[in-house]
């Protein structure tokens, strides 16, 4: 029986992860804040944010935005 090697992920640095989070965090919910007034006036938001073109929910294509977003500023 081949031997099992308990390899996990690499470890991320914590002020990596504080970085991550104090960029994403606001741009998700300022994003979100455009998709849902975008939603509720009738807009076609997700023309306005790539990544979001083809998703199929608000929440998903936020992520995608924000990720499309982030990695234009870093």
């Amino acid at each position: 029986m081949p031997e099992m090697f308990n390899q996990s992920a690499p470890s991320v640095p914590r002020e990596s992860l504080v970085g991550f989070l104090l960029i994403f965090a606001p741009c998700y919910f300022f994003l979100l804040a455009v998709a849902v007034l975008g939603q509720l006036v009738g807009i076609h938001w997700r023309t306005w944010l790539s990544g979001a073109e083809n998703s199929q929910n608000i929440l998903s294509g936020i992520k995608a935005a924000v990720y499309t977003f982030m990695s234009h500023i870093i």
